[in-house]
């Protein structure tokens, strides 16, 4: 574990006593983290999710919510929840992908052209196949919420097409599927801490960075970039995902009631970053920025490189696998 993880176990270890106390009355009190600020659809989403299952277990069962990288980095909380030391995390697949090569598959660049479209796939024969898998890993997965497609701001020009984006440098999370879909598009890439992202906008450290409009919107990156293309080159989620021992260690009916109340708050996260988005996107052109339409189909046309940089890293029978789940 790294010196980070150990430090955040001992603070949890320090914290296990007041959360005794306040849930002195319950049999089960389940930890939860995650990485969505507290304005975002995910932490609402989770705050339904604690009060339901609190509710439907009259208090036998308690959720403590850690926000915004409370206890963590996104990495961290993750191996956390594998370890036991958090009960429930919900990372997306790019993170999970460092535990089980499937969920690798679902960041391919450009492989959903609708939300609706990816629901179906992520809900029905991408879950059937990929969950058993990540039980192998110790990790139980109850559901998938959201996150969005992903999008480019830059300080620098903005982006109508590949050529526009090309030599631009953008800060991406490590995660190997974006920074092959903005490579392959001719960007430069860099990684940089989201903590420290703001920063690095603002001393021209990198042109700009990627993200879904919900998260450029509430950690209010559009007062830092001039420009916003909507590229929706990635898609991923959230996933909700609970420690193996943890949850054997509910009866069948807290169980049922985890399960049936992760799919809900996943289904209002969905609801809550689709209605939210047209409105944050306008009130990001009102901010001044200039709000692009690229023609997606150009930017497709160059992500060879990247489609194969994906599935070695995934694996080609897991790419296989996956490319069959949405009729390609």
């Amino acid at each position: 574990m790294t010196k980070a993880a150990l430090s955040v176990c001992a603070t949890l270890v320090s914290t296990s006593a007041m959360m005794t106390v306040s849930s002195a009355n319950a049999e089960t009190a389940l930890r939860l983290s995650h990485f969505a600020a507290e304005t975002h659809p995910g932490h609402i989403a989770a705050k339904q999710f604690k009060e339901r299952v609190e509710a439907r277990t009259n208090g036998d069962v308690v959720v403590e919510l850690y926000p915004a990288n409370e206890l963590g980095s996104p990495p961290e909380q993750l191996e956390q929840t594998v370890l036991g030391i958090i009960d429930m995390n919900l990372p997306t697949q790019g993170a999970l992908d460092k535990y089980e090569k499937a969920f690798g598959t679902v960041m391919t660049p450009f492989a959903f052209g609708s939300y609706e479209q990816a629901h179906e796939v992520l809900d029905g024969p991408f879950m059937d196949w990929a969950a058993p898998k990540l039980e192998e890993q110790g990790l139980v997965m109850l559901s998938n919420w959201e996150y969005g497609f992903r999008n480019v701001t830059n300080s620098v020009r903005p982006i109508n097409s590949p050529e526009d984006l090309a030599g631009l440098k953008l800060r991406t999370p490590p995660e190997l599927q974006i920074v092959a879909a903005l490579e392959a598009a001719g960007a430069q890439t860099t990684q940089i801490a989201f903590p420290e992202l703001p920063g690095a906008l603002t001393a021209g450290v990198v042109d700009g960075q990627e993200n879904p409009i919900g998260v450029i919107y509430h950690y209010k990156m559009y007062e830092l970039q001039e420009n916003l293309a909507l590229t929706r080159h990635v898609y991923n989620s959230m996933v909700h995902v609970m420690n193996k021992s943890k949850w054997d260690s509910l009866t069948p009916d807290e169980q049922t009631i985890v399960r049936e109340e992760s799919i809900s708050a996943g289904n209002l996260m969905r609801e809550l970053v689709q209605e939210q988005e047209a409105d944050e996107l306008a009130k990001i052109k009102e901010a001044g920025v200039q709000v692009t339409e690229p023609d997606l189909e150009k930017f497709k046309a160059q992500m060879g490189p990247a489609y194969e940089r994906v599935s070695e890293y995934s694996g080609e029978e897991n790419m296989k696998k996956f490319l069959s789940f949405i009729g390609k």
